[in-house]
């Protein structure tokens, strides 16, 4: 039996080694387009970003090495242009030609690439071979870029824009649909994992369609029909489509470009058989055609393929989507069966559930959670379909999934299957099984809830919202402390509408349970409460309370004192620099939800101006979507400032790039650590101190100190280093030149004065004062004796002062304080070479003391 194999990856490569696995006395051949077989797809993403370090490990086999593992030829280079179903023969480019016995067609997909104008330009990538991932990599490094924009929102495009963003560039996702991962995820999922990427920095911009790519020779962004979105480079992961146009006159049945396949990947003509991403499958659940080009079903589908070329009746039993995704490095997302939109479609009428809860022992370190949503049928309660997120496993809780719709499992059929569990994996009673639960409540009428569909659709307009969490945090709602709810609630009529909203949905049941014994006939329980749901209560008349006043304070939204309701909201300007896009994105905030005006704090934060209340929530997620924060006040560490010394003619270091690090590692990374006053951070260029760094907590200065060499020194009386010194403390003493290390400032300006040589050499480095501060009571920081010599010095230094503060100071209390207590011989000993248990210290309970 000769059996011609037109494709070598996935489907191609699994087929043939299975056919001669089971019938070695088959003659099989691989023809195939490209100059490799059988590489890691689905890896390419992660080679982009560097988890995946060398371009040999995308490489699965190479030719030689499958020929000698398997037995089948392979043939490189090798493009098919058409098939003889009558002649049973292959035609390639080349001009060869072949006959068969059997034709297996796995030709795969192609990108699909949009006719708009800019694509050929350089720094444009799709995403399907090592190639592909190669040149986006070397793109990034040899051009230093900063930033990108990925057109098309699935699992490839978000897979990209995770891991280029994992290589430290901002980046802009833009799609079409009117949602990310369009019919793979219902609206609602799909906009809580919009929403958690904005907050990790992504920007995701949705019911965009790509118009043209910008730029002359390189890429430099995209316009859209809803706007332009600059990248210094541009990822079409828009979509694939099968690569079988030369099937064309083929005879072979086709479905848009998909081979029609019956259920043992047969096409309709003899001998012929098709799988993987060229070729049609049909849904697990409704039986309809479906297009499933995902590397699993391709091997799936190859190895069946194989075995009804040689021993028959192995049918494929169907898909079912089944996908995962890693988002970010804390954030997964998987799926399985259908969307509550496409049960609709399909004939059911699903009920569905939207569950928070832990993902592991929530004591054990690392625990985090599950948002899962489940679609059962209402009447017969089969399970149809799952959507996860979380930090975890979401892959198990899906594959839990595909069995259970597979085999035609009920919500019920799950109760008490014996999941395994140990606190570092799982929760007692399985998170799937959590979820089945809480869906079997509400088929039974147990729990009644609005969806977060529902809600953002405007079902609960018109309740009365309840805040059922340990303490009060939804402003404008009434708060109820459930574990004193032992009979009717005083001021609540049992008739009236009640949403009855917490943490995850829990407490809510709760207390929906107890309300229910009590009578009370109109309730209903917020799913995944503020944890998947934006809640926000319509404020009545009269004034904010100071306790909403200070909750908003800390979202970066300062109440203008001329009015109750108007504040002005501070955007973090990451060191007062900002691109242009940037700015824009601000002006159109300040227009859109401001008084149309924009200041400039000393702290070089932007502050839009006269923004009403009730619009804080919309433009603080409309300058998230640009990849722009608000904050910068409470017990923290502050923004950090920065001179521009990085471009200044007598900066010395690069302020701009430490000031970044300086942000993303502490203003950043211990936004949630509370210091017992707030904590301000500057770097400064030279001793210029144009941004004040000693009057700040913590100041840098860049230094560079002179390292004179006497032997050149011939004691001039009209001395050029001494005349040239800002300071006057350059001086030419008994002949030669001196300079008062305690005096200078190490400005460097004296570098290259000496006409013979004798100041060309320097130490460059980094002075750090700390105890400094601004305002009612100011005070001059004092330097640390030692003169830091590398970023790594600095940011550890950096650091210690955090910790120590966090461990040393007293809540109310400046570090300026602190150090006067302390000592600053203490502290500089300190910092400078004692040691601080970071874990112990990060654990401690702090209470924060700043007011603004």
């Amino acid at each position: 039996m000769k059996c011609i194999v037109i494709g070598g990856v996935a489907a191609g490569t699994k087929a043939a080694a299975k056919i001669l696995r089971q019938d070695r006395s088959a003659e099989v051949c691989i023809y195939t387009k490209s100059k490799e077989i059988s590489y890691a797809g689905c890896g390419l993403p992660y080679y982009v970003g560097g988890g995946i370090a060398s371009r040999d490990a995308l490489i699965v086999n190479t030719p030689e090495k499958f020929s000698a593992l398997t037995g089948a030829k392979v043939r490189t280079e090798m493009e098919a242009v058409s098939v003889d179903a009558a002649a049973k023969t292959v035609r390639f480019a080349n001009g060869e030609e072949t006959g068969y016995d059997k034709l297996i067609i796995a030709t795969g997909a192609v990108p699909f690439v949009p006719d708009v104008a800019g694509t050929d330009l350089d720094g444009v990538f799709t995403m399907r071979t090592p190639d592909d991932a190669i040149g986006l990599r070397s793109y990034v490094e040899e051009n230093n870029c900063k930033s990108a924009v990925v057109v098309g929102g699935g699992f490839i495009g978000l897979e990209i824009a995770e891991n280029l963003m994992s290589r430290g560039l901002k980046v802009t996702v833009a799609d079409m649909a009117d949602q990310v991962m369009p019919n793979l995820f219902d609206t609602d999922m799909a906009d809580y994992m919009r929403r958690q990427l904005q907050q990790r920095g992504m920007r995701i911009v949705t019911g965009a369609a790509l118009e043209e790519i910008l730029g002359e020779q390189k890429a430099s962004g995209i316009r859209t029909s809803v706007g332009t979105f600059e990248g210094e480079l541009v990822v079409l992961a828009i979509g694939i489509r099968p690569a079988t146009g030369f099937l064309k006159d083929s005879g072979i049945e086709m479905n848009k470009g998909t081979i029609v396949v019956d259920k043992y990947q047969r096409t309709n003509l003899p001998d012929i058989y098709a799988a993987g991403d060229c070729a049609q499958v049909y849904n697990r659940i409704t039986g309809k055609p479906q297009w499933s080009a995902m590397g699993s079903t391709a091997n799936i589908t190859g190895r069946c393929l194989a075995k009804n070329v040689t021993v028959g009746n192995t049918p494929y039993g169907g898909c079912l989507g089944t996908g995962v995704v890693k988002l970010a490095e804390d954030l997964n997302a998987g799926r399985t069966g259908l969307t509550e939109a496409q049960a609709k479609e399909a004939g059911f009428d699903p009920v569905t559930v939207t569950v928070a809860t832990d993902d592991k022992a929530h004591y054990y370190p690392g625990a985090a959670g599950f948002v899962t949503k489940l679609i059962a049928d209402k009447e017969s309660h089969r399970l149809l379909g799952i959507q996860t997120v979380g930090a975890g496993a979401v892959d198990k809780m899906t594959d839990i999934a595909v069995t259970g719709i597979s085999m035609g499992a009920k919500a019920e059929d799950f109760d008490t299957l014996d999941y395994s569990y140990a606190p570092p994996f799982s929760t007692a009673i399985h998170p799937f099984v959590q979820a089945c639960t809480v869906l079997e409540n509400k088929l039974a009428g147990e729990l009644e809830s609005f969806t977060p569909a529902e809600y953002a659709a405007g079902a609960a307009r018109g309740y009365r919202v309840i805040d059922v969490q340990p303490a009060p945090s939804i402003p404008g709602a009434e708060w109820v402390d459930l574990s004193k709810v032992t009979g009717p609630m005083e001021g609540f009529a049992k008739d009236e509408k009640l949403l009855l909203v917490c943490t995850k949905g829990k407490r809510g049941y709760f207390l929906q349970n107890r309300l229910k014994a009590f009578g009370y006939t109109n309730t209903r329980v917020l799913e995944g409460g503020v944890s998947v749901n934006q809640v926000k209560v319509p404020r009545t008349e009269g004034k904010l309370s100071a306790a909403e006043i200070k909750r908003v304070k800390g979202l970066g939204c300062l109440q203008d004192k001329r009015f109750d309701d108007v504040f002005n909201v501070r955007v973090i300007t990451r060191n007062g620099r900002i691109t242009v896009e940037e700015h824009r994105a601000i002006a159109e905030a300040a227009e859109k939800f401001g008084s149309g005006e924009v200041t400039m704090t000393s702290r070089l934060t932007m502050e839009i101006q006269g923004v009403k209340y009730d619009h804080i929530d919309a433009v603080i997620e409309f300058l998230n979507g640009y990849g722009l924060l608000t904050g910068g006040t409470g017990s923290l560490v502050r923004p950090v400032v920065s001179c521009k010394g990085t471009t200044c003619q007598y900066g010395l270091i690069d302020t701009f790039d430490l000031s970044e690090k300086i942000h993303e590692r502490f203003y950043l990374g211990y936004h949630g650590v509370t210091l017992p006053h707030k904590f301000k951070i500057a770097v400064g260029g030279c001793p210029n101190n144009c941004v004040k760094p000693d009057l700040n907590d913590l100041g840098i200065i860049g230094q560079r100190v002179p390292m004179i060499d006497y032997s050149k020194c011939r004691g001039c009386k009209n001395c050029q280093v001494e005349k040239n010194c800002p300071i006057k403390v350059a001086k030419v003493v008994d002949g030669k030149i001196q300079i008062d290390p305690k005096e200078c400032n190490n400005c460097g300006r004296c570098k290259g004065r000496c006409p013979f040589g004798a100041l060309e050499e320097y130490q460059n480095g980094y002075r750090v004062y700390i105890g400094g501060r601004w305002g009612k009571k100011v005070a001059h920081g004092k330097s640390l004796t030692k003169i830091f010599t590398s970023e790594e010095e600095v940011m550890n230094v950096v650091e210690k002062a955090i910790l120590l503060f966090r461990d040393e100071g007293i809540s109310g209390e400046r570090f300026a304080d602190t150090v006067e207590r302390l000592g600053f011989d203490y502290v500089n000993e300190k910092l400078i070479s004692g040691n601080i248990d970071k874990n112990a210290v990060l654990n401690k309970n702090v209470q924060g003391g700043a007011t603004c």
